[in-house]
């Protein structure tokens, strides 16, 4: 069996690998929520985007979080049922309404947030200086490449 660092000499090989690392690393943290939160990761996602870009119109989560309109209604419907956002007419288009973060929903990102980064602050003490520089440097790329069509 190849070593990450052998598989990962190709673009097709570092694709692979980051791949999977990720989707590892997203499980992992999946399984560091709070065992009270009732809300999907999809679901949370939705109040982070509301959290990073404020108010936003069912159309504009449904292209931010790259799911078809008629989900993100029925997300935002969960979300405004439960109390986590609130949703107000849009002030020039009556077709459309606008979708915004509750203190509710606020609380319950910041808590879910807090208790996945202390697991994640835990391991990167246990990585050297220079593996922790490795990784600040890769974490603007990371983003870049997730919001890239």
């Amino acid at each position: 069996m190849p070593t990450v660092e052998k598989a990962a000499r190709t673009n097709a090989g570092l694709a692979s690998e980051l791949r999977v690392s990720v989707m590892r690393l997203r499980r992992r943290l999946a399984s560091e929520r709070h065992p009270d939160n009732e809300l999907s990761i999809a679901t949370m996602a939705v109040l982070g985007c509301l959290n990073r870009f404020g108010e936003c119109t069912v159309g504009e989560l449904a292209r931010r979080e790259r799911v078809q309109p008629p989900s993100m209604t029925r997300t935002v419907n969960c979300l405004v049922d439960g109390g986590y956002a609130s949703r107000r007419p849009h002030e020039t288009d009556g077709r459309q309404v606008v979708v915004a973060l509750t203190d509710k929903g606020r609380e319950t990102l910041r808590a879910d947030r807090a208790r996945r980064d202390a697991w994640l602050s835990r391991r990167l003490t246990d990585l050297t200086a220079e593996e922790r520089a490795v990784l600040r440097a890769a974490a603007p790329l990371i983003q870049r490449l997730a919001e890239e069509d």
